[in-house]
């Protein structure tokens, strides 16, 4: 049950962190910018998540598990709070830095907390699977109201979620300050994994933040977005139950089929079925790819039992930032995806070792 409780606020800060692939026209519009610098949006929030990971799962090590929580939960909240009130784009980046941070440091806690509840695929594929819901509900939701009364929506869907984190055991979030050291030296050896996720994950945003652009005149927005997001419920799905047992190959067979299909996308997408079908089918083999990554981190990482959750959300909004950046600038987003995952893959090939090897040295497929 508690690991269903915290499902159930990364759902509603999930919806938050997604919603904005369906608001950059609304946005764009509004404050009178353009289209790629209201997608920036996406990437201030992924900065700070980036940035909030690492420094908020540290600062954080000896507080207790629900007082952290609830904390970084209310500071969230607050932000939209701000955020739906503001006239001003520049306080609207703010908002959204800041409110990353504070789902930062919530998504480090909680997948630590996560991860001794479950395995670690199973429990990241709970706390993932419940932000794939917030995609496939919340994106197309928030093109439909618009983005003022969406950021109103996100706040009002938080509220459940201070209710719901009472029920979650009060316990220490992990040792004491003094074995940040041991548990940093632990993760450095992880670099190559970190950056296979990372790269799947730039590919899997830098399209989704322009989808709703892309879509225009193709096919209705909500339907294009619902289709990825509904796409990537069944990715993080499949990641929680193959994770675990074959890493290396849903990597490696995963990978190239990703490829190929933005390879696809990017010459066949101004078809309207092509192109709900590859929303679909990419968003279930991105988080497919990128949450079996992600898992391999948790599960290669046992000797930093407080920093592996950090590191990899750190590594998911290091794609996430420079995703939507990269994408900005070009002129098909799914061409920028397929170059990422190119390079994803040769780093996977590199480091084959690290997907098929099982904590205490021997290997599995």
């Amino acid at each position: 049950m508690p690991l269903y409780l915290l499902a159930l606020a990364v759902f509603a800060m999930g919806t938050s962190e997604f919603m904005l692939a369906g608001l950059v026209p609304g946005i764009s519009a509004a404050f009178g910018v353009s289209t790629g610098q209201a997608g920036y949006l996406t990437s201030a929030f992924a900065a700070g998540m980036v940035a909030g990971a690492p420094v908020m799962a540290a600062l954080s090590r000896s507080w207790r598990r629900r007082t952290a929580l609830l904390c970084f939960l209310a500071v969230f909240v607050a932000m939209h709070v701000v955020g739906g009130l503001t006239t001003s784009f520049g306080v609207l980046v703010g908002t959204r830095l800041v409110a990353a941070v504070a789902y930062a440091g919530f998504l480090a806690v909680a997948l630590t907390a996560a991860a001794v509840l479950k395995a670690p695929g199973r429990a990241l594929a709970v706390l993932l699977g419940a932000s794939t819901v917030a995609c496939v509900v919340g994106v197309p939701g928030g093109a439909l109201l618009g983005w003022r009364p969406a950021f109103w929506a996100v706040a009002l869907l938080c509220l459940p979620a201070f209710v719901a984190l009472w029920w979650i055991p009060d316990t220490a979030a992990g040792p004491k300050p003094d074995g940040l050291r041991a548990e940093l030296a632990v993760l450095r050896p992880l670099a190559g994994v970190l950056l296979t996720g990372a790269l799947v994950n730039a590919a899997t945003f830098g399209v989704f933040t322009y989808l709703a652009p892309v879509a225009a005149g193709v096919a209705p927005a909500p339907v294009v977005l619902g289709a990825f997001g509904l796409g990537c419920f069944a990715g993080i799905t499949a990641a929680g139950r193959l994770a675990d047992r074959w890493p290396g190959r849903v990597v490696h067979a995963g990978g190239p089929l990703l490829l190929a299909g933005w390879v696809a996308a990017a010459t066949a997408a101004h078809v309207p079925a092509v192109l709900v079908t590859l929303a679909f089918t990419q968003g279930t083999l991105s988080f497919a790819v990128g949450g079996t990554v992600i898992t391999r981190i948790l599960r290669l990482a046992e000797g930093a039992p407080t920093m592996k959750g950090a590191y990899a959300t750190a590594a998911l909004n290091v794609g996430a930032t420079a995703g939507p950046v990269l994408a900005g600038t070009a002129a098909n987003p799914f061409w920028v995806a397929a170059g990422l995952v190119a390079v994803a893959l040769v780093v996977a090939v590199v480091l084959r070792g690290a997907f098929t090897r099982v904590p205490g040295g021997t290997h599995r497929s």
